[in-house]
């Protein structure tokens, strides 16, 4: 397979803490990639660097062929991003914000056509405010895929879920798996368990990578950090 993202040597500071330090991967395309680590281990630095969101202060990164840094506006076009908290107006109803969100794409699929895909029929007339975590980042999903991106990339997007709640999205997820390529910025491994493969960050540098049952067979700083890291069990 070809690879849709390319990051070489990705260097970003904020005055004199470094975020990420000589981070390179690679994800290919359709696959699900698992960027996971600590709090503070600059998996979102990375990904927003990816971007176009924020400037490297070195490396090199291509994303569908285009550079972040001097292409990022065409690059937001093919890129679909699920932030961990999807903020709409309170009192918007749930039909109301899939309305909004398919005036919005030209062609796009039809609103209740998502509403059914994305289990949100019942709560047509919901308000947002009203809704649970679970059905707000559905919402949020919903959104990020109108444009029918190529790219996904899901930034702790069940990071303030119960468990149960992070399973039904993890399934989502997976059924997206070959259709486009996705990235999933974790901290909890419950989230990462289906991705194809892991990349594993701490204090902003590369530790190992595999995947979920290669890294756990092994005896590499992956294991040990879950076992230290209540935080990512």
């Amino acid at each position: 397979m070809a690879s849709v993202i390319s990051v070489e040597r990705l260097r970003k500071t904020y005055g004199t803490f470094v975020a990420v330090e000589d981070v390179s991967f690679e994800v290919e395309e359709g696959e699900i990639f698992g960027l996971l680590g600590p709090n503070g281990a600059g998996k979102t630095t990375s990904v927003e660097c990816a971007q176009g969101l924020r400037v490297p202060d070195a490396g090199d990164i291509r994303v569908l062929g285009l550079e972040p840094r001097t292409q990022g506006s065409q690059l937001r076009q093919l890129v679909g991003s699920q932030l961990q908290e999807s903020a709409l107006p309170g009192r918007l109803k749930v039909w109301e914000a899939l309305d909004l969100f398919a005036s919005l794409v030209p062609g796009g699929p039809d609103w209740r056509d998502v509403m059914q895909r994305w289990s949100l029929s019942e709560k047509a007339s919901a308000s947002f405010s009203s809704l649970s975590g679970g059905q707000r980042q559905r919402i949020g999903i919903a959104r990020a895929l109108y444009r029918n991106p190529e790219v996904l990339v899901m930034d702790e997007a069940t990071s303030a879920l119960d468990y149960e709640t992070e399973a039904e999205i993890v399934r989502e997820i997976a059924r997206l798996k070959g259709d486009r390529t996705v990235i999933v910025v974790a901290h909890r491994l419950a989230t990462v368990k289906g991705c194809d493969i892991l990349f594993f960050l701490k204090d902003g540098a590369f530790v190992e990578a595999g995947s979920f049952e290669d890294l756990l067979r092994s005896n590499g700083d992956f294991r040990s950090l879950v076992q230290a890291a209540p935080s990512i069990e």
